[in-house]
């Protein structure tokens, strides 16, 4: 296969043998809906000077000195696009995002092919072999590539599996945020865990506000503070309303006092009013950690009624695991089960399926003893109550999790859902 660091440094001749120049980058382009980029231009340097020559120009790129089919004289330089890649100064050792693989890792070479009379970037070499083969030791590299690699760790990633990420330029995504978006924001995270502080920002810059909000909730917020330090302020309280607001509370605990404060008047009031709530209370506390969003009905209704309530609100919570009966003075009653909702009869009342015996925890009990309560009675969240014994929110399973083991514990767990 030809690779592009085989090009660099060859001599260019036009049509009568005349040296031209030095090859020093080849140009490629997105065409069309073609996910591999086609190559467009060389860029040739004599004496200091630098110029582009179409590729339409060039007879032959393999070849100990690469011909052109015309006389000097006669070629039309080519003029660059501000979207043009420059494939060694822009992708050559710059670390790419394979999203198949879900992996950051470095591009060691590149492959090109041809298709009809046209050439095509076609896969990102991240082996060993490519390397030693930019050393120009090439049969030593074609002995090491020829050797049989371990399961699951592919010497070459195909370009429509890679996104490109450079320190240098600009954030460039092929079709921008799409395919990264795709991905499950916990392997968004990881990713993110493998970059440099700048090329996460960058990355970040390419998501939508729910997509963005989604992947800061599963980074710790130390390592969320210095991701959204170049994000706009305006940008910034769009994304804090999408995330949870514990999730956003804690976000900005870690942001200096004044930005906070100023992004919490950014934010939709009714947000804002919860997260405030939150940012009260001490950091130890369960009520640190509580999701003020939560289900609950008032104790009047009957299954069928609950169900409509659900069918219209649900996708407005984190999570419905349970659901909670509160009185007029919003005191917590009772709790029922999305099971026990729907083995029920459409009339039943609510009263009739709660469960009135309710495990709870303070506001201000610690998170260790809020995790040990989740763990006793095995639940997937547990109710907060405040000193009146009203309803303030809920502590998830997950979050309470996330607070007493190590993330690197964590990060060897299994993972149960995508």
């Amino acid at each position: 296969m030809p690779y592009i660091s085989q090009l660099i440094g060859r001599i260019v001749t036009d049509l009568d043998g005349e040296h031209i120049g030095t090859l020093i980058d080849i140009l490629a382009a997105q065409r069309g809906h073609i996910p591999h980029p086609q190559i467009v231009a060389i860029e040739v340097k004599r004496r200091g000077e630098k110029f582009y020559i179409p590729i339409s120009d060039v007879a032959a790129l393999v070849a100990p000195a690469i011909p052109l089919n015309k006389r000097q004289k006669d070629v039309a330089a080519y003029q660059p696009n501000p979207d043009d890649l420059y494939l060694v100064r822009d992708v050559l050792d710059k670390q790419i995002i394979d999203t198949n693989g879900l992996r950051v890792v470095r591009v060691n070479d590149l492959e090109y092919t041809r298709v009809d009379e046209n050439l095509y970037l076609s896969n990102v070499d991240i082996s060993g072999a490519g390397l030693i083969r930019r050393l120009g030791m090439e049969s030593f590299a074609r002995r090491i590539s020829s050797r049989s690699r371990p399961a699951g760790l592919p010497g070459t990633i195909s370009w429509d599996n890679v996104e490109l990420i450079s320190s240098d330029q600009p954030l460039r995504l092929k079709v921008p945020g799409e395919r990264m978006s795709e991905l499950h924001p916990a392997d968004l995270a990881e990713i993110l865990s493998d970059l440099s502080r700048q090329d996460g920002a960058k990355l970040l810059e390419s998501l939508d506000d729910e997509a963005l909000a989604d992947a800061l909730e599963e980074v710790e917020p130390d390592f969320q503070a210095s991701l959204v330090e170049q994000i706009p302020d305006e940008r910034l309280a769009d994304v804090l309303e999408e995330m949870e607001p514990d999730e956003a509370a804690d976000l900005l605990a870690e942001l200096p006092e004044e930005r906070s404060q100023e992004l919490l008047k950014l934010m939709d009031q009714e947000e804002a009013e919860d997260v405030i709530k939150l940012l009260g209370y001490p950091e130890d506390s369960a009520g640190g950690i509580m999701n003020s969003d939560y289900f609950a009905v008032p104790v009047g209704l009957t299954a069928e009624q609950v169900v409509g309530m659900l069918r219209q609100t649900a996708e407005e919570f984190e999570t419905v695991f349970y659901i909670y009966v509160l009185s007029p003075e919003n005191q917590l009653v009772g709790v029922f089960s999305l099971r026990q909702l729907i083995l029920a009869q459409p009339g039943t009342p609510v009263a009739e399926i709660m469960e009135d015996r309710v495990v709870t925890i303070n506001s201000y009990d610690s998170q260790e003893d809020c995790a040990q309560a989740i763990a006793k009675y095995n639940l997937l969240a547990i109710p907060v109550i405040d000193e009146q014994e009203r309803m303030v929110g809920i502590v998830t399973a997950d979050d309470a999790l996330d607070k007493i083991i190590p993330t690197a514990w964590k990060k060897r767990l299994p993972r149960f859902y995508r």
